[in-house]
């Protein structure tokens, strides 16, 4: 559909996006009716498509997911408008302002840290991610913090790979398998995008580098990497506590 058969509404909330990814795919689509995982990787530089199509999805604007056939003849995804009627307002609408006040809340109860690496940084540093992914449980009723979490933008990254690539992110669509998730609650985890492992991130900041520095040492003298270093280190601790 060329945009000048959009409704004058939804061409207006449209051309009011001003983040950069998803204002990138809605020019796209507007130009050329739809765009492909291949244009959005090789045009644009954006490896994770779904999450391109989830920041425009958070603008409140409708997309539908349509299989093409890619310049290689292989089966690709697409990306078009879904019906321009059925903008979502409520999500759209306050929504800067929305999210400034859930980043607030977050800083006060937990400090101004990425979640899952624990690193402090500058607030502006940190982005605000659904803790179970848009495209899994859709945006959230009541907008609570508490559904929220903050991220440096590796951890961001990270989340989104391993999320999308997880069975629940492409076919079961599970709220309660994320929850579990340790991209959700790293300290309260039972899987990791639904693999039987677990994983602790640990930080030394500050005087604390120093005990980094004689672990390290202390790991090269015994000819292990510093993870199994760690590992071997904390099961002498457990099976002496035993």
């Amino acid at each position: 559909m060329p945009s000048k058969k959009y409704p004058k509404a939804f061409l207006e909330l449209c051309h009011s996006v001003t983040a950069k990814r998803p204002r990138t795919v809605i020019t796209h689509i507007l130009e050329h009716g739809q765009i492909t995982t291949e244009e959005l990787k090789n045009l644009y530089g954006y490896n994770h498509p779904p999450r391109a199509a989830c920041d425009v999805k958070e603008q409140g604007i409708p997309l539908q997911r349509v299989t093409v056939t890619g310049g290689d003849g292989r089966k690709i995804a697409a990306y078009r408008f879904g019906d321009p009627t059925k903008v979502n307002l409520r999500r759209s609408s306050g929504r800067t302002g929305l999210s400034k006040k859930i980043k607030e809340a977050l800083i006060k109860t937990y400090g101004c840290r990425c979640f899952i690496y624990l690193e402090e940084m500058p607030a502006a540093d940190l982005q605000i991610d659904h803790r179970v992914p848009f495209g899994v449980a859709g945006e959230s009723e009541t907008m609570s913090p508490d559904e929220f979490m903050l991220l440096c933008g590796s951890a961001n990254r990270a989340k989104s790979w391993s999320c999308e690539h997880c069975d629940n992110w492409t076919t079961l669509k599970k709220r309660e398998v994320c929850l579990s998730c340790y991209w959700a609650y790293p300290e309260n985890h039972s899987h990791i995008a639904m693999q039987q492992l677990r994983r602790v991130d640990l930080l030394w900041q500050g005087d604390e580098t120093k005990q980094y520095e004689r672990l390290k040492a202390d790991a090269a003298e015994a000819g292990l990497a510093i993870p199994d270093f760690v590992k071997e280190v904390l099961r002498k601790a457990l099976a002496g506590g035993s």
